[in-house]
């Protein structure tokens, strides 16, 4: 009980901290975003009753399995509500790359690059989409290096989780890419695709809005206001109608 209620509480905390861009639509951009982003446009919203399996638009065989791996690791499902993978985080983050996020079509990237703190947020010249590819690329080759030709993927649980531990800490280093940053990206882009509108890919079914009592895009609460203590009974509603 008391893991379920951490993880409850982790992730309504989570909600603040998520970016207004992850509520916007993520085909919304400006003209400096390549046509590639149009694949993602001609997806439309995605629908869980009846889709089949999601095919990767920006990200490779190899790329699409370590997503799908360490989105199952970052939120793990359990009694208290989806996964990452179950919620369809992975989606999610395939969409981003080729939007403005990915593309950062809205960001200053020109130089000078330095180091700087946290607080003045990403200062890096590659694009989400570029540090995702090399940080991958990087993170599979050290899975090699120590688990005898084993891609992330293919690790068990716990060596999983102590990767990214290490990508978190920057106790393990990359050549192409700060891995401190490539994990940064995919824990924000994680938490964003669990608690964003389903319109987005993610929240699939709106299955966290279910677990913390979020009643979603619902236009009229009039009958409720003035009702402290009463819990909501209706479920969540999506910018695109009803879900679940």
């Amino acid at each position: 009980m008391a893991h379920d209620q951490d993880r409850r509480g982790f992730l309504r905390k989570s909600i603040a901290i998520v970016p207004v861009a992850a509520l916007t639509s993520i085909t919304g951009r400006s003209q400096e975003v390549p046509l590639a982003s149009a694949k993602v446009a001609a997806l439309g919203p995605p629908s869980s009753a009846e889709r089949g399996p999601y095919n990767p638009v920006f990200f490779n065989g190899a790329e699409w399995s370590f997503i799908q791996a360490a989105v199952g690791r970052l939120i793990p499902a359990d009694a208290t509500g989806p996964g990452g993978l179950e919620a369809g985080v992975p989606e999610f983050i395939d969409r981003q790359m080729e939007g403005a996020f990915g593309h950062a079509a809205t960001w200053y990237t020109q130089g000078p690059f330095v180091d700087s703190p946290p607080e003045f947020g990403y200062q890096g010249k590659l694009p989400p989409r570029d540090v995702y590819r090399a940080g991958i690329a990087a993170a599979d080759a050290h899975a090699k290096s120590l688990e005898g030709g084993k891609t992330f993927a293919q690790l068990d649980a716990a060596h999983q989780d102590e990767m990214l531990k290490g990508l978190e800490s920057g106790d393990i280093k990359f050549d192409s890419v700060s891995s401190k940053t490539f994990f940064g990206f995919l824990l924000q882009n994680t938490k964003e695709g669990y608690l964003s509108d389903p319109m987005h890919g993610g929240n699939k079914d709106a299955g966290a809005w279910k677990m913390i009592g979020f009643p979603g895009a619902r236009a009229d609460f009039t009958d409720w206001v003035g009702r402290p203590g009463v819990q909501y009974p209706l479920p969540p509603v999506s910018i695109n109608g009803p879900q679940g």
